[in-house]
């Protein structure tokens, strides 16, 4: 990597004197955009959305490369990214849910800190999760009928963003096992089309991508998506998945599962944590202010392109971006929780999963 930029100094006159103001230049750069995940999954898709769009929109259109860091679950990606000082304007990186929940959940493995970490943009987004055709013909808008069938899920683990569909296949009364390990949703989707797994979810950007390919062809049976949040807070259907019911829905038309308690409210916090501000693109700690202010107005202009909202919808979903203060206030809420709700996910992944943390 080339940690260099170029920063040409224009000195302007005004009334009361003079003023210099910094220009970035990054012209003949490589911007790497670093993912801690697989080239399959759902952050691959959205970086590789946007990084020729940000390159566009960069002073100089330097070439901004995406590069994967996969491994335990996004935190080796993450700790590395922490130790980066190299805040020249020639690396970005970013989180996902999958990322934020053991922060949230002071999973040992963590070393990074977000508030080191320089938010320039972020993007809500969703989740499907679907069947193989087998048990996808028994499912009747509850979960009733898939009780008694034995689900096999390829998860990257239980205090990633897998959290929120094991926990709602949980209170929906099904027996699902989760195989460990894999290193992005993508993979998971691999062991599903491969006959291994024979559930599966995507973010909303790998369910467009790739899942959607299995239902258009009959080999999976969308389930049920997490939603949207409304003005109120409260659970709508999501607006890129609008013929898909909500697990709320799907929920209430299940015997046993309730939309109110104290499962329901840990499911909710943990989802309005991991979706609804979901990805997020950082630079390193020690970056100039000029850089990112540069960066965020190179989004800013990315989301004012007339084509935005059509291509977008089409690549990554129909979901709100944020940048500057508002990407900021969509990192705090993405990086924080109630404690009853931690301490309500805590018991239950040591009680399921044998997986001890702190309260």
């Amino acid at each position: 990597m080339k940690f260099l930029h170029k920063i040409t100094l224009a000195v302007s006159v005004a009334t009361m004197g003079f003023a210099a103001q910094a220009e970035v230049d990054l012209a003949g750069e490589t911007v790497e955009w670093v993912i801690p995940f697989s080239e399959t999954g759902g952050s691959a898709k959205w970086a590789n959305f946007f990084a020729p769009l940000l390159s566009e929109a960069l002073p100089g259109q330097p070439t901004v490369v995406v590069k994967f860091m996969p491994g335990a679950g996004s935190t080796k990606g993450a700790n590395w990214f922490q130790k980066q000082k190299n805040g020249d304007g020639t690396l970005i990186f970013g989180s996902s849910g999958s990322t934020q929940f053991p922060y949230l959940l002071n999973d040992p493995r963590v070393r990074y800190e977000y508030k080191d970490w320089n938010p320039v943009m972020a993007t809500g987004t969703g989740g499907v999760a679907y069947l193989n055709a087998e048990s996808g013909a028994k499912f009747d808008g509850s979960a009733n009928n898939l009780q008694d069938i034995n689900f096999i899920y390829g998860s990257q683990g239980a205090t990633r963003l897998d959290l929120v569909p094991l926990l709602a296949w949980k209170m929906l009364g099904m027996n699902v096992e989760p195989v460990f390990g894999v290193e992005g949703r993508g993979d998971g989707r691999l062991m599903f089309e491969r006959g291994e797994a024979n559930i599966d979810y995507q973010t909303s950007s790998g369910y467009l991508k790739g899942s959607a390919d299995l239902v258009a062809e009959g080999s999976a049976v969308p389930m049920m998506t997490w939603g949207s949040l409304d003005d109120n807070g409260d659970i709508v259907r999501d607006p890129t998945f609008p013929d898909i019911a909500t697990f709320k829905e799907v929920c209430e038309a299940t015997t046993g599962c309730e939309t109110e308690g104290a499962a329901w409210d840990a499911w909710k916090a943990f989802f309005v944590a991991g979706f609804p501000s979901q990805k997020i693109a950082f630079l390193p700690q020690g970056t100039s202010q000029d850089i990112i202010d540069t960066f965020i107005k190179a989004f800013e202009d990315v989301k004012a392109r007339p084509d935005f909202a059509e291509i977008s919808a089409k690549r990554v979903g129909k979901y709100p971006m944020f940048t500057g203060n508002a990407a900021n206030e969509a990192l705090g809420k993405a990086t924080s929780i109630e404690q009853s709700a931690k301490d309500f996910v805590v018991n239950w992944l040591e009680q399921d999963y044998g997986v001890k943390l702190e309260k």
